[in-house]
């Protein structure tokens, strides 16, 4: 039997000793940074994203502009689809398994049997690397809303919102003003906010907080605008126009996505450079991703897609991107975790694809049946099945509709899985 790496074992430990994954409150994290002798005070300046959906792709592609320059930028994002590693990023670089052990180790020397969750501590451990690695920039992706999110502890250089909608409702709120103010959370006085299209409820309550912290606003429809035209990405500001590519990122919503994060490089004062490399070079796994790996073999010679979207907003995003697809049948392999919106996910799906396949989610306490999610994709208009697993759903699909386009949805937790298998 292979040793776990060190990282994996002090991970193990965390768990073992801080099992709750979310609880939200700024205490904890305030504390043990207090015992680190405040890491987050000397990280590289700060770009910090909330939103609902199109946070990772927006970092991405933020990411890929400044680092088209030679700047180094530091990540941090969540969740992680195969490894632990993937949540922090130093300079341009996955952190190395002695690092993260390193810091690992230090965080839960200095918090002692004092609680506080796994959340919490990694992102203690984040700030710790990032203090001590030299960078330009540091990206900050919030975990689970903003306000009380364990990330909200520094004043960014610039906060963006991307595309608040309905998710985490029973920690964040019912309706979308509420959790448009969990979100907006993230913004502080003086510093400059970017805004992606929202719901008109949603940006009442954005602009009340800005107006009162004296943020400026730049939202989209007011201060920039962007669109597909002719297939080309056009955005403009008050700068001027740029006529780019389309993002290498699949699916319409990423032109959104691409302009939020345009609006935010230009704000940082990067280049017409920057802002082509934001939408050409990004790269975002498990987002209407491709797959050419094993088990894409196994739905030779139709096509394997993954994408990790798991509410109503992610479903009409896929939707959108499936329906502007080359003609094929498209068959969905579908598993979900009993906390999401299932109805509100799959009704945009059922007037696009011909059929799903439920499956549990390996490893997670949380996954709703494969049973239960079938009912509710026959309850949205979807003819459904079941499968034990991943791999017996593409097998069975891939005999019975040669050359079909299956796509494996429903959450990141199920992305990680089929990632880790070889997807």
């Amino acid at each position: 039997m292979t040793a776990l790496p060190g990282s994996d074992l002090i991970l193990q430990r965390m768990m073992t000793l801080h099992p709750k994954v979310i609880d939200l409150t700024l205490d904890r994290v305030e504390r043990l940074l207090a015992a680190l002798g405040h890491p987050e005070a000397r990280i590289p300046p700060a770009i910090h994203i909330a939103g609902t959906n199109g946070k990772g792709s927006t970092l991405a592609m933020i990411r890929a502009g400044l680092e088209s320059g030679g700047a180094g930028v530091h990540a941090y994002t969540s969740p992680h689809l195969a490894r632990f590693h993937e949540r922090i990023r130093l300079a341009g670089t996955l952190i190395d398994e002695g690092e993260l052990s390193a810091v690992l180790d230090r965080c839960l020397a200095a918090n002692g049997t004092d609680p506080i969750t796994f959340f919490e501590i990694t992102t203690c451990a984040a700030f710790l690397a990032f203090c001590e690695t030299p960078a330009d920039w540091t990206l900050l992706e919030v975990g689970l809303g903003g306000r009380l999110d364990a990330t909200n502890v520094v004043v960014p250089r610039l906060a963006v919102i991307t595309p608040v909608d309905l998710d985490h409702q029973s920690f964040l709120g019912d309706t979308l003003a509420q959790i448009a103010g969990e979100k907006a959370g993230i913004v502080k006085r003086g510093v400059p906010v970017v805004v992606a299209p929202q719901p008109e409820e949603a940006m009442a309550v954005i602009e009340e907080r800005a107006a009162r912290l004296g943020a400026p606003v730049f939202a989209h429809g007011q201060h920039w605008h962007v669109s597909e035209e002719r297939g080309r990405l056009v955005f403009q500001d008050e700068n001027g126009l740029l006529d780019l590519p389309l993002p290498v990122l699949a699916g319409p919503h990423q032109i959104t996505n691409a302009g939020t994060a345009l609006a935010a490089l230009r704000l940082l004062g990067q280049g017409d450079g920057a802002c082509e490399a934001a939408v050409t070079r990004a790269e975002w796994p498990a987002r209407m991703q491709r797959l050419d790996g094993r088990l894409a073999a196994l739905a030779a010679p139709g096509e394997l897609w993954l994408d990790g979207g798991h509410n109503p907003h992610a479903g009409r995003a896929v939707a959108a991107t499936l329906a502007r697809m080359s003609p094929r049948p498209v068959h969905l392999i579908c598993g979900m975790l009993n906390t999401k919106d299932v109805a509100g996910f799959m009704a945009p799906l059922a007037p696009v694809v011909r059929d799903l396949t439920a499956v549990s989610i390996p490893g997670e306490a949380n996954t709703l049946p494969a049973s239960e999610t079938a009912a509710h994709a026959r309850a949205a208009g979807i003819p459904a099945s079941t499968a034990a697993d991943v791999e017996e759903a593409v097998r069975a699909i891939a005999a019975r509709d040669p050359g079909a386009r299956i796509l494996i949805c429903g959450s990141l937790y199920l992305a990680g899985h089929v990632l880790r298998l070889g997807g």
